[in-house]
C-alpha cells in the first residue's frame, strides 16, 4: 500500500506540468480502474490454478484411498466454515450477492457495512475457505468468489485514492471490479459487461460504460497472457444442426430451469433454518454431517458428483458415448445444496453449469442423440440450469456462446434461458442473488445496532 502511495504521488508530480486539463483529469480518472483491472487478472490466474491442483488433490487422494473422505470431507467443511464465522462472515458463499448488496449501499454512511463485504481480509479467506472447501469434495465453483475478490480490488483501489485525487464513484469502481473478476474467471468479456448491466447494475449504463468496458479488456487480456488463449470449454463438435432441434431445447429448458430455481428455494429455506439454530455446537454438527453425506456420495454413488464439475463438461462434451445415468444430476443438485448450506466460500455458476450439463445429457439420452445433436442438448442444459438459479438469462446465453465461440447456436440458447427464466418463476418470484443479498443487508443492520453504543 506504500508503494500504491508513491506511485500516486509521482504520477500527481507529473500532472502538474501537463497543461491539457482535459487529458489530465480523463487520465487520472482511468488510471485507477486500470491498475485494478490488472491486478484482477493477475489473482484470477493465481486462483484458477490454485483451484485446479486443489480439485487435483481431490482426485489423488481419492484414487488412494477413497474412505479417506468420510474423515477428510467433514474436516474440510469444518475447517471452512470456522474460517468463515471467526474472521470474514460476509465472504461465504458465491460473493455475487454481497456485491450487489455494496452497489446497493454505496454511500458514505455505510463506509462500515461495505466494509464488511469487501475487502483484503474477505479476499484472503474466500479463497483459502474455497480451495479448503473443493479440496474436501465441496461441490463449490472459484467463478463467483472471484467476482467478490474483484469488486473488493477495486473498492480497496478507491479506498487508497488521495483526497487531491479526481473523485471517482465507489459504485461504479465495485460494479467495473465484479465484471473484470468474472471476464477473468471464464475468460468471457462479454459475458462480464453483459452482467455488470443485468444483474448488478440499476444505473443508466452511459454513465460507467468507458470505464466498464476498459475494466473487463484489461483483466481479460492479463488472464489471457498468463494463461493463453483458452477455452473455458474448449470447441466441442457443433455441426450439422437439424433445425427441429429447437423444438427439443424446449422440455430440457422447463426442466432445466425448475431445477435451478428449485434449488436456489431449498438452499435457502435451509439457511433460514441454520439462522435460527442459536448455538454453534449444532451448526458443526449440521457440518459433519453434511460431509459425511457429501463423501457418501463421492463413495458410494459416483466421485463425478462432487467438486465444480467443470472436467466432467469438458469431457461429456468431447466424449462419443454421452450416456449418463439419470441419478447423477440428481446428486450433483444435492452436493450443491450440501456445499452451499455449510457457509464456508464457495459459488455456484460452475457446478450449476455442470448441473445442466448432466441433466442435458440425460434428455440427449432419452432422445436418442449423439454427437453435435447431444452436444446442443447438453450446452442448453447448462444455459437453462444457469438461468433457474441467477435469472439472469443474457448472461447464461452469452457465456456458454463465448466459452465455446459458437454462434450458431446463440438462438437456441436463447429460447433455452426466455423458457428457463419463465418456467422459474413458478418456483419463485424473486431470484436467488436477490434473497440473498436483502438476508446479508438484514444481517449487516443487525450487526451495526449491536456495536452501536448505548446513550444514556
Amino acid at each position: 500500500m506504500v508503494y500504491f502511495r508513491k506511485v500516486i504521488s509521482k504520477v500527481q508530480a507529473y500532472f502538474t506540468t501537463v497543461d491539457n486539463e482535459a487529458f489530465k483529469k480523463n487520465l487520472l480518472n482511468a488510471l485507477p480502474f486500470w491498475v485494478g483491472a490488472i491486478l484482477t487478472g493477475l489473482v484470477s490466474v493465481l486462483y484458477a490454478k490454485l483451484f485446479a491442483w486443489a480439485e487435483a488433490g481431490t482426485l489423488y487422494l481419492f484414487n488412494l484411498n477413497n474412505w479417506l473422505f468420510f474423515f477428510i470431507t467433514p474436516l474440510c467443511f469444518v475447517f471452512a466454515w470456522w474460517l468463515v464465522k471467526t474472521y470474514a462472515p460476509m465472504s461465504r458463499g458465491s460473493g455475487i450477492p454481497q456485491v450487489s448488496a455494496s452497489i446497493e449501499l454505496a454511500n458514505p454512511k455505510n463506509g462500515y457495512k461495505i466494509n464488511k463485504l469487501l475487502g483484503l481480509r474477505v479476499i484472503l479467506v474466500k479463497i483459502i475457505s474455497s480451495l479448503v472447501m473443493v479440496f474436501g469434495g465441496g461441490v463449490i465453483g472459484r467463478e463467483g468468489p472471484t467476482i467478490q475478490i474483484g469488486a473488493s480490488i477495486f473498492k480497496k483501489i478507491n479506498d487508497l485514492l488521495p483526497e487531491w485525487y479526481p473523485k471517482i464513484s465507489k459504485q461504479n469502481m465495485i460494479i467495473t471490479g465484479a465484471a473484470a473478476g468474472l471476464a477473468s474467471a471464464f475468460n468471457t468479456p462479454l459475458g462480464g459487461i453483459v452482467f455488470a448491466i443485468e444483474e448488478l447494475t440499476k444505473t443508466h449504463f452511459s454513465l460507467f460504460k468507458s470505464a466498464l468496458l476498459t475494466g473487463v479488456i484489461i483483466a481479460g487480456l492479463t488472464a489471457l497472457m498468463l494463461l493463453g488463449p483458452y477455452l473455458y470449454l474448449g470447441y466441442p463438435p457443433l455441426k450439422d444442426l437439424d433445425y427441429w432441434l429447437i423444438l427439443g431445447v424446449i422440455p430440457v429448458a422447463i426442466v432445466t430451469g425448475v431445477a435451478g430455481g428449485g434449488m436456489g428455494r431449498i438452499i435457502l429455506l435451509i439457511l433460514k433454518g441454520k439462522k435460527a439454530i442459536a448455538r454453534h455446537s449444532h451448526v458443526i454438527i449440521y457440518t459433519i454431517i453434511s460431509g459425511i453425506l457429501l463423501a457418501s456420495i463421492a463413495y458410494f454413488i459416483d466421485f463425478r458428483a462432487v467438486g465444480s464439475g467443470k472436467e466432467f463438461m469438458v469431457e461429456i462434451l468431447f466424449a462419443e458415448n454421452k450416456e449418463v445415468d439419470w441419478f447423477l444430476p440428481v446428486f450433483r443438485i444435492l452436493g450443491q445444496i450440501i456445499s452451499f448450506t455449510v457457509g464456508a466460500a464457495g459459488g455456484i455458476f460452475a457446478p450449476s453449469l455442470s448441473a445442466g450439463a448432466d441433466l442435458g445429457a440425460v434428455f440427449a439420452g432419452w432422445f436418442d442423440l449423439i454427437g453435435s445433436e447431444a452436444n446442443l442438448i447438453i450446452l442448453c442444459g447448462m444455459v437453462g440450469f444457469l438461468t433457474g438459479i441467477t435469472r439472469s438469462p443474457f448472461t447464461s446465453s452469452i457465456l456458454v456462446i463465448e466459452m465455446t465461440t459458437n454462434h450458431t447456436i446463440i438462438f437456441h440458447l436463447m429460447l433455452t434461458a426466455l423458457v428457463a427464466n419463465l418456467v422459474s418463476n413458478w418456483v419463485s418470484r424473486q431470484s436467488f442473488y436477490d434473497h440473498l443479498k436483502n438476508l446479508y443487508i438484514i444481517e449487516l443492520q443487525e450487526n451495526e445496532e449491536k456495536i452501536k453504543p448505548v446513550r444514556i
